[in-house]
């Protein structure tokens, strides 16, 4: 019985090189040691667990390569910053909560004004490692998603434009910019901001759950019932659709397959993004990392209990009534993939003064 996981190396050094696209070596200065990169610093603690059972169709989360640490504190700074919403009161972290699975366990999210939001919103946590992002796919990568929400008048309801302005009257923030940026020159600007918190979104990776270390070789990290949900799990079909690190986020599948699933909520899917009718109810295969603490599920948020999804998803996907016992086996076997959840100190912001735009809380000119 194997009880010591097989690991990679970790990176001992973040800063002990100069990094591509940054003007700053060795040492972090201050404030992002303090307050910005700590994710960075706690990535650098760990290290990757290497399945020693090859065979399994879901991998262990991989620890992520820093390469720039300076720009990773930076978009940490900005996650949280509200000042880059029309209100002043929204931020990134307001829809997803990094206290909360990286998401804000609701139907869907309030927006800007009390806005409701269209979809249920995906947890942020190992997001990198999917195909595209949205439950639509709509945009390639973090960073690109990133730009969507600023603008979006349900969600932040600011403009890029706004944004900028904001950020370039605080020195302190032209100061960290210039500092992270080789190819910062007199202004920030939205591509920066937008690769900042990419940047930023590649750290919050949970590693080392449960069952990754029994991927790892260690027989005593889940239950009897655990390895039974899982092998339900494989042998019912659930990992054509959830496979690798992410078990899911590698592709998109029509949901309803067997049977139309029931709902109020109007969003079409990938039909949206390539208008071929053929995609029409095709959304974004979803994650189960850290499923237990990122309800509601579905991209409509009715459903509040794993028991019921796992009901739903066995009927409509897989034409199979679950057991009872089959459907409590399997949802604890979802709950062997929390993992660990990104730890950070609180960064503090840098003020504004009088030649900052003032926040627009109640849609008054």
């Amino acid at each position: 019985m194997l009880t010591e996981y097989a690991r990679i190396p970790s990176q001992s050094e973040l800063v002990a090189t100069d990094k591509v696209g940054s003007n700053t070596a060795s040492t972090p200065t201050t404030a992002q040691g303090l307050h910005g990169a700590t994710t960075a610093h706690h990535l650098a603690s760990m290290t990757s667990l290497v399945s020693t059972r090859p065979d399994e169709p879901i991998k262990p989360i991989a620890i992520p390569q820093i390469d720039n640490p300076a720009v990773v504190a930076l978009g940490q700074k900005l996650w949280f910053d509200t000042r880059l919403s029309k209100s002043g009161g929204l931020s990134c972290n307001s829809c997803h909560n990094l206290a909360m699975g990286g998401t804000d366990n609701m139907t869907t999210s309030i927006g800007h004004k009390w806005a409701e939001g269209p979809i249920n919103s995906p947890t942020v946590l190992n997001s990198g490692l999917a195909i595209a992002q949205f439950w639509d796919g709509r945009a390639k990568n973090l960073q690109e998603q990133a730009g969507g929400p600023i603008e979006n008048p349900l969600e932040m309801a600011s403009t890029h434009e706004h944004v900028v302005e904001v950020l370039n009257s605080i020195p302190a923030y032209q100061d960290e910019f210039k500092s992270a940026f080789s190819d910062y020159t007199d202004a920030i600007t939205i591509e920066q901001v937008t690769k900042a918190l990419a940047s930023f979104e590649d750290t919050l990776v949970t590693p080392n759950s449960r069952f990754d270390k029994w991927l790892a070789g260690d027989d005593n990290a889940i239950t009897e019932q655990e390895l039974r949900g899982y092998q339900t799990f494989k042998t019912s079909g659930c990992v054509a659709c959830h496979n690798g690190e992410l078990l899911g986020g590698g592709s998109f599948q029509k949901f309803g397959v067997f049977e139309q699933y029931t709902t109020k909520n109007l969003a079409e899917g990938r039909f949206a993004v390539t208008g071929n009718p053929e995609d029409k109810l095709k959304f974004k295969v979803p994650t189960l990392r850290n499923i237990e603490l990122t309800y509601p599920y579905f991209h409509d948020g009715q459903v509040n209990s794993l028991e019921e999804a796992v009901k739903i998803m066995g009927k409509i996907q897989l034409n199979k009534d679950f057991t009872d016992e089959e459907i409590a086996d399997v949802v604890a076997f979802l709950k062997t993939l929390t993992g660990e959840q990104p730890k950070f100190q609180h960064p503090i912001l840098p003020p504004s003064n009088p030649n900052t735009p003032k926040p627009n809380p109640f849609g008054k000119s």
